[in-house]
């Protein structure tokens, strides 16, 4: 007993002498630490993206890992509303559900939710003065911003005894820090070209870099995927004997795009397995790519069935028919109309323009557009080039982010078109907002980075 004493009264010490009493405080001592999310160039090897050093910090507190039930979730795009829409079937079944996703709009604890919940800020702050005294420790090796993150979301799920956590993967899947669980099952969204210089420049590339997330014996999961993503992840799978379906493919499923007076436009989804028969639900969330996502959620949501896990297909549809997922072509101004994508690739653009066609009429669309300086421009200004009547170029208030004269230049060039420049997005704003009638549309996308400000600016 005294030494338990005497090892809690060091920690206080310990933290005083970091300063970490409030909220504020440790939110400064946890940016203060390596963000790779803040990094234009950031080498992807086992010494950046280190799991052994992820497994040392976890082990200082009591490997909360390793009792976690959950489900864990890799790809591109989609990764967020795919694990969303599993997270409120699964609640809406009885359970207790902690969700991970990343990056954050607005606030950096939307990232740990349990049953849609924020963690508190009493919390959070509780978790990072904890970790600062294991991590002072690690001074020639110390964790990363995201691999204490990932941390804090394991201590907060087991400490709150959630029955499962549904885990979105950060960067790639191999050396993700959230890679050190093992699933129930894995779960596989579209992979597409993003993050080449961590991940690869090839497709091929950077699917093996995902289906580092299998596990022996573990089932996975994937949407239908593009031949050369497809043959890696098969090859991964079957090299350590991971069970692997396609959705379309393996597993019996269809959408369909439909509009009627009564519903508006939306899309429709059907699922059947041995176990489960989901005919014809409406996706909560627009486009053809969420009827994609929630054919996954759906899929995971019958291999837990599979492995026991108490589901009543009622109450899960219902959840997913409550779906919100801020972010996602989400209205922020109805006068003018104002929409906020998070797309930032060239395939999410791709799929937010078709689905703006299909689902808003409108006279005429200004697109505001920023995002990093790391992406694959060229691309997602082709699919910009598409579907924008206007383009403004702007910059969110990030370390990574283009310039607006540099992305304004390469579309000039590739679309033999004008378009014009902002230095934030409020002056972005108020040019869109002088250029539009009321038919009109504003779309806001290129970065999580840059909604956050739109939602921050423009109010929900």
């Amino acid at each position: 007993m005294a030494t338990a004493t005497s090892s809690k009264a060091s920690q206080k010490r310990s933290a005083r002498r970091l300063n970490i009493r409030t909220y504020e405080s440790a939110l400064k001592y946890l940016f203060a630490q390596t963000d790779y999310e803040q990094m234009l160039r950031v080498r992807y090897n086992r010494d950046t993206f280190s799991l052994a050093r992820m497994r040392a910090l976890l082990k200082k507190v009591g490997d909360p890992h390793k009792a976690l039930r959950c489900v864990h979730i890799a790809g591109t795009k989609g990764k967020g509303s795919t694990a969303t829409m599993l997270a409120r079937m699964l609640e809406a079944c009885g359970h207790r559900v902690g969700l991970y996703t990343s990056p954050h709009l607005m606030d950096i604890r939307e990232r740990i939710r349990i049953n849609g919940t924020m963690i508190t800020q009493a919390a959070l702050t509780r978790y990072i003065n904890k970790m600062a005294v294991h991590i002072e420790r690690m001074a020639s090796n110390k964790p990363t911003f995201f691999e204490i993150f990932t941390a804090i979301a394991f201590m907060h799920f087991a400490d709150e005894g959630v029955d499962l956590g549904v885990l979105e993967t950060g960067l790639g899947g191999r050396l993700d820090s959230t890679n050190v669980v093992k699933p129930m099952v894995v779960g596989l969204t579209s992979i597409s070209i993003d993050h080449m210089h961590q991940l690869g420049e090839t497709l091929e590339a950077i699917a093996g870099e995902k289906a580092g997330v299998f596990k022996a014996g573990v089932p996975a999961v994937s949407v239908p995927q593009l031949p050369a993503a497809q043959s890696v992840l098969k090859k991964a799978a079957s090299k350590i004997k991971a069970p692997l379906v396609f959705t379309g493919e393996g597993i019996d499923f269809s959408y369909r795009f439909e509009s009627s007076r009564e519903t508006g436009p939306q899309t429709r989804v059907c699922l059947t397995t041995d176990r489960s028969q989901f005919e014809h639900l409406p996706v909560p969330l627009m486009g053809e790519h969420q009827a994609v996502n929630c054919g996954l959620a759906l899929a995971l949501l019958d291999q837990l069935k599979a492995q026991g896990l108490k589901v009543d297909d009622a109450a899960a549809i219902e959840g997913l028919s409550a779906v919100i997922l801020p972010g996602r072509m989400e209205l922020l101004r109805t006068r003018p109309r104002i929409l906020a994508d998070g797309a930032h690739n060239a395939a999410s653009i791709e799929a937010l323009m078709r689905a703006i066609g299909q689902y808003i009429p409108y006279d005429s669309m200004v697109v505001i557009f920023g995002c990093a300086a790391d992406k694959d421009i060229p691309g997602m200004l082709d699919q910009i080039i598409r579907g924008a009547d206007k383009v403004i170029f702007t910059a969110a208030d990030h370390l990574r982010a283009a310039r607006p004269k540099d992305l304004a230049e390469a579309y000039e060039e590739r679309a033999s078109k004008t378009s014009q420049v902002a230095p934030n997005l409020a002056e972005a704003v108020h040019i869109a907002h002088n250029a539009v009638s009321r038919e009109d549309i504003i779309c806001i996308t290129g970065s999580f980075y840059l909604v956050g400000e739109a939602k921050k600016l423009l109010g929900s």
